[in-house]
C-alpha cells in the first residue's frame, strides 16, 4: 500500500453520498445506522480493492449499532493475530464514518466470521469461569480482553446465578474478574 493509496481511501470517504430523504424532521435512528453501514461498506470496499483482497461486504443493523462484515475465504491477514488487525480496521472504519457524519460511531466490524466464532469461545470461557467460582467460592481473573470480548464475558457470567463480574485494570491490560455473589 502506498501513500497514494491511502489518499485514495480518504478521497473515497469524502465522496460517499450521504443523502437521505426525510419528511423534514431528520433521519430516524434506523436510517442513521443504515447510513453508517453504507459509509463503512464503501470505505471497506475501496480498502479491499487497494489491498487486492477478495471479499464481499454484508451490512446489517443489530440493536443500536451498524454491523458490517467482510465475508469470503483467505481473510486471515485482515483479522491478524488475536484479531488485532481487525480491531485496527474497525477503528479506521469508525473514523471514516465520523468524518462523514460528525457523530461517533459504534459500528461493529467482523471479518471472515472471526467475531462470531470468538463470541462463542468467550461465552464458554465466561460460563466455565462462573461455574468455577461457584464450586470454589473464589474469584477468577481472566486474561486481558478488548471491550467487545469483555462485554461477551460479562453477559455470559450474568446468565449464571450466584456470581457476578467486574472489569479491572487499564487498557490494554483491562480484564474481567468473576466474583462470588450476585
Amino acid at each position: 500500500m502506498t501513500d497514494n493509496d491511502i489518499v485514495d481511501i480518504a478521497d473515497t470517504v469524502d465522496t460517499v453520498n450521504m443523502d437521505i430523504v426525510t419528511d423534514g424532521e431528520g433521519p430516524s435512528a434506523q436510517e442513521l445506522l443504515v447510513q453508517e453501514g453504507d459509509i463503512a461498506g464503501d470505505y471497506l470496499e475501496r480498502l479491499l480493492d487497494i489491498a487486492d483482497v477478495d471479499g464481499d461486504i454484508d451490512m446489517d443493523v443489530e440493536g443500536t449499532r451498524a454491523v458490517v462484515a467482510i465475508v469470503g475465504d483467505g481473510l486471515d491477514a485482515l483479522v491478524g493475530p488475536h484479531g488485532q488487525t481487525l480491531e485496527a480496521l474497525q477503528e479506521l472504519t469508525r473514523l471514516a464514518v465520523v468524518q462523514q457524519t460528525g457523530v461517533r460511531s459504534r459500528l461493529m466490524l467482523d471479518i471472515g466470521g472471526y467475531r462470531a466464532r470468538r463470541k462463542v469461545e468467550l461465552t464458554e470461557i465466561g460460563t466455565r469461569a462462573a461455574h468455577r467460582v461457584l464450586e470454589n467460592d473464589e474469584p477468577v481473573k481472566l486474561a486481558p480482553m478488548t471491550p467487545f470480548e469483555r462485554k461477551v464475558v460479562h453477559d455470559a457470567v450474568a446468565a449464571v446465578d450466584g456470581v457476578h463480574s467486574e472489569s479491572e485494570g487499564v487498557e490494554p491490560e483491562r480484564r474481567v474478574v468473576v466474583l462470588p455473589g450476585a
